[in-house]
């Protein structure tokens, strides 16, 4: 059997940061996902999809996305129902996200006109071993790794060129 989500999309709202007894921290966020059709008045919709993320990834997304930020999520769907307090039965479907990787750096979401930071916050740390993990002041430049890396030409992409 296979669970698995990949989404890339826009945080609607400042990751909601918070913390369990036992001090375990958890972030839920939302993120709009475009759709890759246009309606009948020729408007792209866009579909809101709610996820969690547990432990230090959680602690960074907050501390590094906002509203309006662009992320990856590879995650799972989850499941889960309570007594709301009108005393009725809720069910909630969702993301839990194992991987959230950033898009963008912090403070560039400018309509699409942003770099890519490359930084991934993982679930699972011993998952990348080998792999540079390092967020976006930390990385290491060289001119033969970007070959558009002050070039200072602007890059024009819409949604319908991307291959996802």
């Amino acid at each position: 059997m296979l669970n698995r989500v990949v989404l890339v999309g826009r945080l609607t709202k400042d990751p909601d940061l918070r913390y369990t007894p036992n001090g375990v921290a958890v972030a839920n966020f939302t993120i709009a996902v475009n759709r890759p059709f246009s309606n009948q008045q020729g408007e792209r919709e866009a579909d809101f999809i709610n996820c969690v993320i547990w432990r230090r990834p959680a602690e960074n997304l907050a501390n590094y996305m906002k509203k309006g930020s662009m992320i990856g999520v590879d995650g799972r769907i989850q499941t889960r129902n309570f007594e709301g307090q009108d005393g009725k039965r809720v069910f909630m479907t969702e993301v839990v996200a194992d991987n959230v990787q950033f898009l963008e750096t912090k403070g560039s979401n400018q309509g699409g006109q942003s770099s890519s930071a490359g930084y991934t916050s993982n679930q699972n740390p011993g998952a990348n071993q080998g792999q540079s993990n390092q967020g976006p002041s930390q990385q290491s430049s060289k001119a033969s790794d970007n070959p558009f890396e002050n070039s200072g030409e602007q890059v024009d992409l819409s949604d319908d060129d991307l291959p996802f």
